[in-house]
């Protein structure tokens, strides 16, 4: 795919840690969380996850690690 795509990067491996995926999809339990106590705290900043992960995969692209 690496080369069909033009891709920098033909090694998987050196672009993704597969062992954190694995513990991230491989949870037995769901997680909730509250931002309440760290709002209150001050941590008030505002980031979209939907626009912050767009522009990620722009960059990823533009930058040839993922097909366009």
């Amino acid at each position: 795919m690496a080369q069909h795509y033009q891709l920098r990067e033909a090694d998987i491996n050196r672009l993704v840690s597969w062992w954190h995926t694995d513990a991230d999809l491989g949870r037995p339990i769901e997680v909730f969380t509250d931002m309440s106590k760290s709002r209150k705290a001050g941590f008030t900043g505002y980031h979209s996850t939907r626009d912050d992960l767009f522009a990620l995969f722009d960059r990823l692209k533009k930058e040839k690690l993922t097909p366009s």
